[in-house]
């Protein structure tokens, strides 16, 4: 019998979930992948070829059916613990936790920092203590990896009072980052305690400057909202913008929020999607000044991050846009020249794990992220295998 650790990623409307073998190993292989989507409405659950539409309300019964699932292989596959990924730990949680009373509490009043995805993060936690009571579960959040930034770079120019009540940058895709900074020395280990920018593009898009393995400095701040435009997020306003929306527009505070969070970025820009590769092979002139508008800001980032850094010696993609477009990498590479950054343009048509020029003095490389292994590890680790100490 395999015994199993399954990693959950709970959004509004969809679950994903992998499934690792706890092997011994730190950190463990992937047996499967899947996601219940369209929660609430058209919802169908899919894991390894299997893929079927089912009457799902919410998300109990979404992992009602994928423990169903799992016992349907009892055979051979036990369930020993879950791993969550949690958007926000606030400024005390900086690294995972063994779920218990007092920590859903905490992730409880951290809630209003990140409205959108905490209470999702949540309901899976729960769903899960009402189908298993006695299971470990462990939160590995998104914001522990940038918890060594330094003070100077996380404090806000607002009163003090603020920065005491947790209005501060906190920074977000920490689980990205930390799989990429640990894998690095398996490339390059020099390159691994240098100065290092990771982009992490995709849906959601952030940057980040690391040090001796250590973040710095990152594009998102007090919320997932902030830094590069992204999918469907504005990035970085004026936050006098939200006020005059308030005060000419007579706009509520949610449809504000609406309007920043899924009527923006790449797909408020361009009018046609949120979506770069339908965006770089539409041909429409305003999916073009989308791009040009999303290559802008990363090129502006990167000189902000590297100057935080002192220097650039490595320049890290990753995330789906990242990893897999190449035109996206060379327009922000022409863009960082001033940098020292030169690529092989034949390298980066290939995806190639390094696609700077041998006479780059800036290493420019694709890593692929995985957030899902660095969860299965830490839940191993944290829980001995799965076990509850």
């Amino acid at each position: 019998m395999q015994e199993v650790i399954i990693v959950i990623n709970a959004g509004s409307s969809s679950i994903k979930f992998a499934l690792f073998a706890a092997n011994g190993s730190q950190y463990p292989d992937m047996l499967y992948r899947g996601q219940v989507s369209g929660i609430g409405s058209e919802a169908r659950f899919t894991v390894q070829g299997d893929s079927r539409s089912l009457p799902i309300h919410d998300h109990q019964e979404a992992l009602r059916v994928l423990v169903d699932w799992l016992d349907a292989h009892d055979d051979d596959l036990r369930l020993l613990a879950v791993g969550h990924r949690i958007v926000h730990g606030g400024s005390r949680y900086i690294r995972p936790a063994l779920i218990d009373e007092a920590v859903m509490a905490d992730l409880e009043a951290l809630v209003p920092l990140a409205p959108l995805h905490q209470p999702h993060n949540l309901s899976a936690i729960r769903a899960l203590r009402q189908l298993h009571p006695g299971l470990a579960q462990v939160a590995c959040f998104d914001t522990a990896f940038h918890h060594t930034i330094p003070e100077v770079a996380h404090t806000f120019a607002l009163p003090k009072s603020l920065y005491e009540e947790g209005v501060r940058r906190y920074g977000f895709h920490g689980l990205s980052y930390e799989y990429i900074i640990n894998v690095l020395p398996q490339h390059s280990e020099a390159e691994a305690g240098g100065r290092v920018v990771i982009a992490h593009l995709g849906q959601g898009a952030s940057m980040c400057a690391v040090k001796n393995r250590q973040s710095i400095a990152t594009t998102m701040t007090f919320t997932p909202l902030d830094g590069l435009p992204m999918g469907t997020r504005c990035g970085s306003i004026d936050p006098a913008v939200v006020l005059y929306l308030l005060r000419e527009k007579n706009m509520t505070a949610d449809a504000i929020s609406d309007l920043l969070h899924y009527r923006s970025g790449l797909a408020g820009l361009s009018g046609i999607s949120g979506d770069m590769k339908t965006l770089l092979g539409s041909g429409h002139v305003d999916a073009d000044k989308a791009v040009d508008i999303f290559v802008y800001h990363i090129c502006r980032e990167l000189g902000s991050l590297a100057a935080a850094l002192g220097g650039l010696d490595t320049l890290i993609f990753t995330a789906g846009i990242g990893e897999r477009a190449a035109v996206i990498r060379d327009k922000v590479c022409k863009g960082a020249a001033w940098l020292g950054i030169d690529i092989d343009p034949e390298a980066n048509r290939n995806n190639a794990a390094r696609i700077s020029s041998a006479r780059s003095p800036v290493s420019v490389r694709v890593i692929p992220t995985n957030e899902e292994q660095i969860i299965a590890h830490h839940t191993y680790t944290l829980t001995s295998g799965g076990h509850n100490e």
